[in-house]
C-alpha cells in the first residue's frame, strides 16, 4: 500500500484528514468505525461532534460539563446555542448576564476540545495515518456559526471566527445521504424539514475542502463502507 511502502523506503508519507458527515440516520458512527479497517491503510478512528458523553477521550473540564448536563437532565453536548425563540431569554439584566458569561464558559470548553483534537489529528499524521472523523466541528457549524455570525452573541462570533480562520479543514468529507422520509424512519429523532435542511448545510462543504464525495446511505452498510474506502483510497494515491 502507498503509505507502508514509503514508510518500509524511510520516507513516512503526512497523513490526511476524512470527515463522515450526514444528517441523524445516515449511519455515520458505523460507516466511520469500520472505514477505519476498509482503507487498507495506516488508519486510526476519531469522534469529531458535540455529543461527547461515549466519546473515549475527552478534556477533564469536559467530562465535567457534561457530568454536570446529566445530573440536571440536560443534553450530553457542548453545543453552545442558547434559546431560539427571544421570548424565552430571561428578562432581567442580571439573568441575561449571567446567560451570556455561561455561553460564553460552554464555548471556551468547546474551543478546547476542538483544539485537543486537532493536537490528537497532528499526532496521527506526524505517524503517517489517516484520520477518520465521525463528524467534524468545522462542518458541523459551518452553517451557523461560521457562515451566518451576524447577530450572533459575541461568543458564538468569536467561535466561528476562529473555526473559519484557524481550525483545520477536513481534506476529505465524505457526505453520506438518503432520502429525509428514511433518515427519520431509522432514528425518528428530527422532522423531514430539519433533516433536509442539515443536509443542505453539510452541502455548504463543497469548495471548502480537498475532495467532497457523496454517498448513497441507502444501500447496504457494507456497501457504503466500500463505496467511502475508494474515496479515500482515491485521494491517498492521488
Amino acid at each position: 500500500m502507498i503509505l507502508r511502502r514509503a514508510a518500509s523506503s524511510g520516507l513516512v508519507r503526512p497523513g490526511f484528514t476524512v470527515a463522515l458527515v450526514g444528517a441523524d440516520g445516515a449511519g455515520k458512527s458505523t460507516v466511520a468505525s469500520q472505514l477505519v479497517d476498509a482503507i487498507g491503510l495506516p488508519a486510526r478512528y476519531l469522534y469529531m461532534g458535540v455529543n461527547l458523553e461515549t466519546s473515549r477521550v475527552v478534556l477533564p473540564t469536559t467530562w465535567l460539563v457534561l457530568a454536570i448536563k446529566r445530573r440536571r437532565g440536560g443534553r450530553p453536548d457542548l453545543a453552545p446555542h442558547g434559546p431560539a425563540d427571544p421570548a424565552a431569554r430571561p428578562s432581567s439584566r442580571r439573568r441575561r448576564a449571567l446567560d451570556h458569561v455561561k455561553q460564553a464558559l460552554r464555548i471556551s470548553n468547546l474551543v478546547a476540545e476542538e483544539w485537543f483534537r486537532q493536537v490528537l489529528v497532528r499526532r496521527s499524521h506526524r505517524r503517517g495515518e489517516i484520520v477518520v472523523c465521525d463528524r467534524h466541528f468545522y462542518a458541523d457549524y459551518l452553517a451557523h456559526d461560521v457562515a451566518d455570525r451576524a447577530g450572533k452573541p459575541l461568543a458564538v462570533r468569536v467561535h466561528g471566527y476562529l473555526l473559519d480562520r484557524w481550525y483545520p479543514r477536513p481534506d476529505v468529507v465524505i457526505a453520506l445521504e438518503a432520502p429525509a422520509e428514511v433518515l427519520l424512519a431509522r432514528k425518528g429523532e428530527g422532522t423531514l424539514e430539519s433533516l433536509r435542511r442539515r443536509q443542505e448545510e453539510y452541502r455548504m462543504l463543497r469548495g471548502q475542502v480537498q475532495r467532497y464525495a457523496t454517498v448513497d446511505a441507502t444501500r447496504p452498510v457494507d456497501e457504503v463502507v466500500s463505496a467511502a474506502a475508494e474515496v479515500v483510497r482515491r485521494h491517498a494515491g492521488r
